[in-house]
């Protein structure tokens, strides 16, 4: 009679069938820890980039969940708030991000006024002030090298950017706006710039205080 494996039987490293190594050796289908990371239709992480509106992954790592637990009653500088200050910092910093997230996010209205994915407006944008390297450009985009060098081939092919030599190394090139570039990013600030009919309806002193309190909170 043919007898299944037995289920207490273990090989030379001392495993059991089926069991997996700390180090994610493969499990009997071949399957490893890396190849199950990946999305069932072999998506990965930067080919997600773009959302509805253009926004990529990385762009939203400054906006994730990071509010305050109501059990937590120090402030980001270890200060202890007041009985009940942590939730109601908490909720103001949903709030805001509710404004300018959700009610008033003008990224997917850029995307589409330009034709381009948020991250390409971006790099427009940072790209206005003056040329950059890809690898600052990288720096100031908070993307990967490769990645980079991926959108500047596609503004450069919109006739947006184009790559010329650096005046100071002649091994490396900056990235530096097109005419028509510069129009689009110009385009860009415009529209992510202009404040939005609740702002505009403060009173002068309400918008006054909360000019004070954004400039505290390290706005510009």
């Amino acid at each position: 009679m043919t007898r299944g494996p037995d289920p207490l039987a273990r090989d030379d490293a001392g495993r059991s069938p089926g069991e997996t190594s700390p180090n994610g050796e493969a499990s009997p289908n071949g399957e490893t820890t890396q190849d199950r990371e990946a999305s069932p239709n072999g998506e990965t992480t930067q080919d997600r980039e773009a959302s509805p509106n253009g926004e990529t992954t990385q762009d939203r790592e400054a906006f994730t969940d990071g509010e305050t637990s109501p059990d937590d009653e120090t402030s980001p500088g270890g200060e202890a708030f007041p009985d009940g200050e942590a939730e109601r910092a908490a909720r103001v910093w949903r709030s805001m991000r509710t404004l300018v997230l959700e009610a008033h996010d003008r990224r997917k209205d850029v995307s589409t006024s330009l034709g381009i994915s948020f991250i390409r407006v971006k790099a427009l944008t940072k790209l206005a002030p003056e040329p950059l390297t890809l690898r600052r450009l990288a720096d100031r985009l908070g993307t990967d090298a490769p990645y980079t060098t991926l959108v500047v081939a596609d503004l450069e092919r919109r006739g947006l950017v184009e790559r010329v030599p650096h005046p100071g190394d002649r091994r490396a090139k900056l990235v530096r706006l097109t005419e028509a570039g510069a129009a689009s990013a110009e385009h860009a600030e415009r529209m992510l710039n202009a404040p939005p009919a609740p702002l505009l309806a403060l009173d002068s002193a309400d918008l006054a205080a909360l000019d004070r309190i954004i400039t505290a909170l390290g706005g510009r």
